[in-house]
């Protein structure tokens, strides 16, 4: 066996005779002539009569024998490092060979790692890192490695990624400016909500002014929505295999599914809306038949309650389906139906992961949009009392517009986050219950990987 510098190679059994302890250089010819008697007498492993052989020998299991005599030009073996312990390579040590390497004992087909020996100074502490062709290496993920994933295409991508979401937030923010701008300003206008003046008919037509505007606003964001979160799936499962792509390429690769993604995020958007309601509808029916009203109240309310759990419960369990609508090419019900098996078993855990992912956006989201609300009260000399409504009178566009700058700034920065945060999920899903690091890595060109590289989780 070879032992350079890197490799280790262990010795076999010990054994009771050898050579010399400290003897270095080739071993003495077998031809040269020597001393007879006893003390001459060959060894089993001499290759001729004449080895020079000493009378004491060290106690039997205290060595072992060398693999082969060093060439007269090979360089002497280096020093053992840090980690190796007092044992040498080859020797026996506490639990058998090896044992002062800190590692697990020896497995198939080599010392430590699958094939072969671990490199110089690694100890034997297990197989390699798993291959990192893009953002994420291609393993079970940590909660910590989705957000830096997200983070990182974010970074390495920010000239398409942070195009695509200033596009959309441009979209949703000027359409909210000119809805509060022309609508809302009109509909609070000459109504103070909070007064014993107002009559029936005011509350009722600002009611009627706020939903339009809003139903408004919801249908442009969400069309904007549709299309960020397709070409932002697409991007971040190329920066996964570390593949860059363009405004373009992603758009020609997702424009097939928008139609279906719409579709879904619009059943969801129904589903999510109709558990609410039906929960609510029993004690609705109570109050508007004359029944108790306290009894009709608490039923009411606990409908309510137990609708927005069941809805939690069911938006958590399809949180999944748009990425693998867009990434396996699925149908609604068949993307639903993956998300669901994806989710099984881990609902608590994409729902922390997306409860944090949550809070973080909207702390930068807040963090970047209040000092442009500040500033814009303090230029449009507009209190709270006018952004609520509540003092009748109109908001200023200087406000709306300070205001509206800091919104677009924000759903910049937080929108690709919340969306690369979503597929990595995916993605981890999938490599726990469906080994997808394996196609990914030869989808990524990745040489040598099997199911036993990828090393240890830091997190769960």
């Amino acid at each position: 066996m070879t032992d350079t510098p890197g490799w280790a190679s262990p010795g076999s059994a010990p054994s009771s005779e050898g050579r010399e302890p400290g003897a270095s250089g080739p071993a003495e010819p077998a031809d040269r002539p020597g001393p007879t008697g006893p003390a001459s007498q060959p060894g089993p492993d001499a290759q001729g009569p004449g080895g020079k052989w000493s009378k004491e020998q060290p106690p039997p299991g205290q060595w072992a024998a060398p693999t082969g005599a060093p060439s007269p030009h090979q360089a002497p073996p280096p020093p053992p490092g840090p980690g190796w312990g007092g044992q040498q390579p080859g020797g026996p040590g506490p639990g058998g060979y090896g044992g002062g390497y800190g590692g697990p004992p020896p497995g198939p087909g080599g010392y430590g790692t699958p094939g072969g020996y671990p490199a110089w100074g690694g100890g034997w502490g297990g197989p390699p890192p798993a291959a990192k062709p893009g953002v994420i290496p291609l393993r079970p993920l940590g909660v910590g490695e989705i957000l830096d994933g997200a983070v990182s295409t974010m970074r390495t991508y920010w000239r398409t990624v942070l195009g695509i979401a200033l596009a959309v937030a441009a979209v949703t923010d000027t359409c909210l400016v000119l809805v509060q701008g022309f609508l809302l300003n009109d509909a609070l206008a000459g109504t103070q909500l909070d007064s014993r003046t107002a009559t029936p008919d005011d509350v009722y037509r600002a009611l009627r002014e706020s939903m339009l505007g809003t139903g408004i606003v919801t249908v442009i964001s969400a069309a904007a929505v549709v299309v960020a979160t397709a070409l932002l799936t697409t991007i971040t499962s190329r920066a996964v295999l570390g593949k860059p792509v363009s405004t373009g390429e992603a758009w020609r690769e997702a424009r097939p599914q928008i139609p279906k993604l719409a579709g879904l995020l619009l059943l969801l958007g129904l589903i999510t809306v109709g558990v609410v309601v039906a929960g609510a509808l029993p004690g609705f029916l109570v109050l508007a038949a004359g029944g108790s009203d306290a009894g009709g109240a608490a039923l009411f309310a606990l409908g309510i309650l137990g609708g927005v759990v069941v809805a939690v419960w069911l938006a958590i369990r399809y949180y999944l389906a748009a990425p693998a609508l867009m990434l396996e090419r699925q149908s609604i019900t068949k993307s639903m139906s993956r998300s669901a098996k994806l989710v099984r078993g881990s609902w608590w855990r994409v729902l922390g992961i997306q409860l944090l992912a949550w809070l973080i956006a909207n702390i930068v989201s807040a963090i970047v949009t209040i000092p442009f609300a500040l500033v814009g009260a303090a230029v449009s000399g507009d209190s709270m009392d006018n952004f609520l409504g509540t003092s009748g009178e109109p908001v200023g566009w200087a406000f709306l517009i300070i205001r509206g700058i800091g919104s677009l700034i924000g759903t910049t920065l937080t929108l690709p986050i919340s969306a690369g945060v979503t597929v990595l999920l995916y993605i981890d899903l999938r490599i726990r219950r469906e080994a997808l690091d394996l196609e990914l890595a030869r989808a990524a060109g990745v040489q040598g990987y099997g199911p036993g590289t990828p090393g240890p989780v830091p997190g769960s």
